[in-house]
């Protein structure tokens, strides 16, 4: 149940307000310091003000003082002043001062649930956005705060706007594309194409006329001219991910690609001038590969004009929430369900896992979490760690959340032995259907009946 903060020093408002407003958790104040305490407290998304605050009951001083206290201290917090049917001037003061909406007097209860729901939804909608945006990193798109990121995001800044060619390295599921498009998004190349191919996932046969094209005729099946990736890409960026499988005998006109800036179709005579920039990518140490005659020394030093060696997830602190909680918003939306968080369990489990897959493997484990959970957090199981402890967490001194964890386990337990029959359900449990009920709206719990 959401917080709601009321500030006004009127019992009988109070007691209309409680009652109106019964699917908020109303925490009331009735003065300016008892409205910042009860605000550091309990951090509610959305405050109902009354301008007239003793001292100044008559007046909106002390409501427009207590109005710009809260907007500093917790700048997006929605405020809804309440005023007199004669404040008009004094509620649009206040809106102009950091107010979100205003409500004139006599309450009704209609209405001021509107206004109060209203102003809650924004507030979440907000907080995602923000989230997002501040884990997606606007400008580049690379996720994370760790000092090896901040770092490799200030080197892909400067080498963007330049025509330099990059060589990216890293395990598998790093992320290496993510990198090679935020170039090209902060590259003078942005509104042209970025075409990416893996040259491992292209048998040798097929990878020259997908790089470089096809004149009609030019082998059996050619039946009409075809552009190869390069030439799609022109004017914009190349990306050539796992570089170190190309083919030897392809390496030689990749190169020369490289250096004259122009290609021929397979079959074709001509010479067709493109202008790409060009990144590419491998998990293979190309060195070694150099001195077993296995990659082109010459290529070599052409595609790595700047290395960037994209660290592997476990080497990126606490990265790993930070990707996990833009993971889970993006699929909680896409799956329109009422997954917020991560258990206690799930954080440590997200910590302490070596993640070998990296990246891939964290987004795909967050996918079937948000899909499996039954909660409004993710759990360690959700997650798939079966065999970390739910109760290891040292935050498990709050005795709220272990009563809150042990009641949402034991009936999504309990609903698992049912076989979703929620009869049956409230029979384990030992409850009444309607506290069942309850309990499943208290922990936003995604559990259908499967009665008849």
């Amino acid at each position: 149940m959401e917080k709601l903060l009321i500030v006004d020093d009127d019992e009988g408002i109070q007691k209309q307000l409680k009652w109106s407003l019964s699917n908020y958790q109303t925490i009331f104040a009735t003065n300016r310091q008892a409205a910042i305490n009860a605000l550091r407290l309990h951090e509610p998304k959305v405050v109902l003000l009354d301008l007239g605050l003793p001292p100044d009951t008559a007046n909106a001083s002390e409501g427009l003082k207590t109005l710009e206290e809260i907007i500093a201290l917790a700048p997006f917090t929605k405020v809804v002043v309440i005023t007199g049917n004669d404040d008009h001037q004094v509620a649009l003061q206040a809106i102009a001062n950091g107010a979100y909406d205003f409500y004139q007097k006599p309450l009704d209860a209609d209405v001021i649930n509107v206004i109060v729901d209203r102003a809650n939804n924004v507030s979440t909608i907000e907080k995602e956005n923000r989230v997002i945006r501040e884990l997606a990193g606007v400008d580049s798109g690379i996720i994370g705060s760790s000092d090896v990121m901040e770092n490799l995001r200030m080197r892909i800044k400067r080498i963007a706007p330049t025509e330099i060619t990059a060589l990216l390295l890293g395990e598998s599921g790093t992320g290496k594309e993510v990198v090679a498009n935020a170039i090209h998004k902060l590259s003078n190349r942005k509104k042209k194409p970025f075409v990416a191919i893996n040259c491992a996932s292209i048998p040798d046969t097929l990878l020259e006329s997908e790089l470089f094209g096809f004149e009609k005729g030019a082998f059996t099946g050619a039946h009409r001219t075809t552009k190869g990736k390069i030439e799609m890409a022109q004017g914009g960026t190349l990306f050539l991910d796992e570089i170190g499988d190309m083919p030897f005998n392809l390496q030689a006109k990749l190169l020369r690609f490289l250096q004259e800036r122009v290609i021929e179709r397979i079959g074709g005579r001509a010479e067709i001038p493109v202008d790409v920039r060009v990144v590419c990518a491998t998990n293979q140490n190309l060195q070694a590969m150099v001195a077993d005659k296995t990659f082109r020394e010459d290529l070599y030093y052409r595609v790595s004009e700047m290395v960037f060696a994209i660290p592997p997830l476990k080497d990126r602190e606490f990265d790993v929430l930070i990707l996990a909680q833009y993971f889970l918003l993006q699929y909680a939306k896409d799956y329109n369900v009422k997954v917020q968080g991560f258990s206690d369990s799930a954080v440590n489990a997200l910590k302490s896992y070596h993640w070998p897959g990296n990246i891939r493997e964290l987004q795909n484990k967050i996918k079937s979490a948000v899909i499996l959970a039954t909660s409004g957090q993710v759990t360690a199981a959700d997650l798939g760690f079966e065999d970390i402890d739910e109760t290891s967490s040292p935050l498990d001194l709050n005795l709220r959340v272990v009563r809150e964890r042990a009641e949402s386990g034991a009936v999504s337990k309990a609903y698992a032995l049912a076989d979703g029959n929620m009869s049956r359900t409230a029979e384990l449990l030992g409850v009444t259907r309607p506290t069942l009920y309850a309990l499943v709206e208290k922990y936003s719990m995604q559990l259908k009946s499967q009665e008849a």
